[in-house]
């Protein structure tokens, strides 16, 4: 199974650091047959911390969707906040899944209250905008953020911790019986938070895989209606000039 890893932000260090992480999971993860197709939003903020950043985000993930159409099996958006999510499984003839929508998944399988847990505060009202239009109020999830964005934390992640551990005790405390640990950033420091926190933790990476490598789990939206574009990149122009099938073919 071929699966696209797309970052929607712009950090193409960002791009290879969780590709690498990806790749040490999937045999832990029991997704050994899973090939990663690892790519980077190509315009965009080169980390999303802002309504702006993530309606460009949104424009870049459905372009590079459309670029990979009939190369990959699945496609899974590498960015907390799931940028163009909607959109792009309208284009997509294989599933499409992201980081928070797969996370809140798992999570909500595992306690009926769970919080998301970030860096950067501009993601706590996104974040639960994110979780009302899947009917998810604040008695089902809570958004807690650090100050620290996500990419600073992914350049000095020691100097985060206690402040991810303090966050993650209020939430539990607020009666969160599972913290996802939500972003690129903060991929792969579950480790080292799990340790210090009494419920379990979640990496939205590995949550990303896990549901990506279920094809069952999501399917493709009902394609739109044709529609004339223009200045659109080829790929794009042609999935909206010329939609899939409503099967998919």
């Amino acid at each position: 199974m071929r699966i696209l890893l797309l970052n929607g932000n712009t950090d193409t260090a960002m791009t290879a650091r969780m590709a690498a992480l990806a790749d040490t999971a999937l045999p832990r993860l029991g997704l050994p047959a899973v090939t990663l197709v690892a790519a980077t939003a190509r315009f965009g903020a080169r980390y999303i911390a802002s309504r702006a950043a993530a309606a460009i985000a949104g424009h870049a993930v459905l372009e590079a969707v459309a670029q990979h159409q009939g190369q990959v099996d699945a496609v899974a958006i590498a960015c907390f906040g799931d940028p163009g999510l909607a959109a792009a499984r309208e284009i997509s003839a294989v599933p499409v899944t992201g980081m928070a929508d797969a996370s809140l998944d798992l999570a909500l399988e595992m306690a009926p209250r769970v919080a998301l847990l970030t860096g950067g505060t501009a993601w706590v009202p996104m974040l639960e905008e994110f979780c009302l239009l899947r009917g998810l109020g604040r008695d089902r999830v809570r958004v807690h953020a650090v100050t620290p964005t996500g990419d600073m934390i992914a350049r000095e992640p020691e100097r985060a911790l206690g402040l991810l551990a303090d966050a993650a005790a209020q939430a539990v405390a607020q009666g969160a019986g599972v913290v996802v640990l939500g972003g690129a950033g903060l991929a792969g420091l579950v480790p080292r938070l799990q340790p210090l926190v009494a419920v379990p933790v979640l990496d939205s990476l590995e949550c990303l895989l896990q549901v990506a490598a279920q094809p069952g789990r999501r399917q493709p939206a009902p394609p739109p209606g044709p529609a004339p574009t223009l200045g659109l990149a080829e790929a794009l122009a042609h999935c909206l000039e010329h939609p899939r099938r409503a099967e998919g073919s």
